[in-house]
């Protein structure tokens, strides 16, 4: 028993050495693995006369020049700007400024009531909260326009706006975002039409092509919803007016024909030539620029074969009042729009309202496509192409189709 303690206590003691050997080797190893340190520096008795005259004066901090330097970075982070940066669109037609609020994106801001400055005019509100701000009744100058900031938006560009006493012909590039969807709107109390052309026993309902330098077309709608273009042109048809769209006739809005694009691809694939209509509502010149800047907006670059013409007819709608002379300037301010852009233009109408409800004369610069649906029409003045009937039937549509003759020298 004695021999078995006296083993232990060796076997132990045994282990404490190697223990404290082991620690003394690792000292040692990282005593030498140390580089010199630098030689403590040498005071001076000037240094430490300095060092006492620091420690001892408890205002030394008031001889510090830039203690109180308003450079220093502050400790206390800077609230960052988190309000969004918009842009304006300004543009104007006659004694008006329009201006829409668009995001970085290009897209129409609307649910803020935004607020816009008219140098020496005054502020306007954007009381419907839609984007946009129309404002009448400016003199005629040059106006500073500026966005109003508020709490989440803000735009530091000052926009300079000439505003005329006549109107200009110039299409707007801001009428986009006011262009809506059939989807969007009521279509039976928008798209309303009561065409009162003549018709007699002698309307033909069928293709018909008179000789040389004439051609045969048809002109359509979302009315005539799918078209097989291929059918269409395998049929004869040569042409293809198509409408792009229309003002309704309750609230005036500016309504894109929900098939429009899909007919001006048929028709392009199949083959067939393309002009264009826009169905008018329009009750003053300044609607008009913005009917005929629809267009454009919608027809962007695509080449056109035949011209782009305003349709205006009886309707029950907002325009059917408006006298002679005002219907005479909308169709016209329409059509120099578009020639101004470049692209020829034209005015559809039947012949009874050529004749009484237009002034005629003064839309002579314009192309003319009159209606009427007889053997042959009595219109008695210039005129390039003539729907002669709203009856017809051809392959490709199903349904009643518009059937037309060209005379135009293209």
């Amino acid at each position: 028993m004695n021999k078995k303690l006296l083993l232990i206590s060796l076997t132990a003691a045994s282990l404490c050495l190697l223990l404290i050997l082991c620690v003394v080797f690792l000292t040692n190893s990282d005593l030498n693995n140390k580089k010199p340190s630098d030689p403590p520096p040498v005071t001076t008795a000037g240094d430490a006369n300095k060092a006492k005259e620091v420690y001892t004066d408890s205002k030394s901090f008031l001889k510090d020049e830039n203690f109180l330097d308003a450079e220093q970075p502050s400790l206390v982070p800077k609230e960052e700007n988190k309000k969004k940066d918009v842009k304006l669109i300004v543009s104007s037609v006659t004694k008006d400024i329009r201006v829409t609020i668009v995001d970085k994106y290009g897209k129409k801001v609307e649910g803020v009531p935004f607020y816009v400055d008219i140098e020496d005019v005054g502020e306007y509100k954007d009381l419907d909260m839609d984007g946009y701000l129309y404002i009448a009744g400016i003199k005629p100058g040059n106006y500073d326009v500026t966005l109003v900031e508020n709490d989440n938006y803000q735009c530091d560009e000052k926009i300079n706006i000439e505003v005329f006493e006549t109107v200009q012909y110039s299409a707007l590039e801001d009428i986009k975002y006011s262009i809506v969807q059939e989807k969007d709107i009521n279509v039976e109390e928008e798209d309303t039409r009561q065409n009162e052309v003549y018709k007699d026993d002698t309307e033909n309902t069928k293709i018909t092509k008179s000789g040389d330098g004439v051609e045969v077309g048809i002109d359509v709608s979302a009315w005539q919803k799918d078209i097989d273009w291929e059918k269409v042109k395998a049929a004869g048809v040569e042409f293809a007016i198509l409408r792009c769209g229309y003002r309704g006739s309750k609230t005036g809005a500016l309504v894109e024909d929900s098939y429009f694009y899909k007919n001006l691809t048929g028709a392009k694939e199949a083959g067939v030539e393309v002009g264009v209509y826009f169905f008018t509502q329009a009750i003053t010149e300044t609607e008009a620029v913005e009917e005929a800047s629809m267009v454009l907006a919608l027809v962007g670059d695509t080449e056109l074969e035949y011209p782009i013409f305003i349709d205006t007819e009886n309707t029950n709608g907002r325009a059917d009042d408006i006298d002679k002379n005002t219907r005479t300037a909308v169709c016209d301010a329409f059509c120099k729009t578009i020639e101004k852009a470049g692209k020829k233009a034209g005015i559809y109408a039947s012949r009874s309202w050529f004749n009484n409800k237009l002034n005629d004369d003064k839309l002579s610069d314009h192309y003319r496509w009159v209606a009427e649906y007889a053997s042959t029409t009595a219109y008695k003045k210039r005129y390039e192409m003539w729907q002669y009937t709203s009856s017809g039937s051809i392959d490709g549509i199903k349904g009643r189709v518009d059937l037309d003759i060209s005379y135009l020298d293209k």
